[in-house]
């Protein structure tokens, strides 16, 4: 990223939130994961875990823009229920062998320390 791009960035409230930009990454971990998976998955629990765990950051960086607190509250529900979809696709995929064990393990962690940032986070919302 040049200086200039870096100037622009950190504008918007959301880019500020640890939850955001821990799911940003999370969502990017998934996204890569899923490339190794069979093509008969592409458009089914390849593409579904992808949009739910594109859905956890999204949902969080509307949730915070100029909403009222019981509004992004909402959102940040809509954030915890994306997450426990990512979960259960990563149980499918984990059952069906397309991800080992040991990745499994890993995300299966990163989601549950991400969903009790987001749950921590949402009870201090007043």
């Amino acid at each position: 990223m040049t200086e200039d791009q870096n100037d622009i960035l950190g504008k918007f409230k959301f880019e500020k939130l640890i939850i955001w930009q821990k799911a940003m990454d999370f969502g990017e971990r998934i996204n890569k994961i899923t490339d190794a998976f069979p093509d008969k998955e592409k458009f089914n629990l390849s593409s579904q875990i992808r949009r739910a765990s594109d859905s956890v950051a999204l949902n969080i960086s509307e949730g915070s823009i100029g909403q009222s607190n019981p509004e992004q509250k909402k959102f940040i529900g809509y954030s915890i229920r994306s997450l426990a979809e990512v979960v259960t696709c990563l149980f499918k995929a984990e059952k069906r062998n397309y991800i080992n064990k040991s990745n499994f393990i890993q995300l299966y962690n990163e989601a549950h320390h991400l969903m009790n940032m987001m749950l921590a986070f949402r009870k201090n919302i007043k």
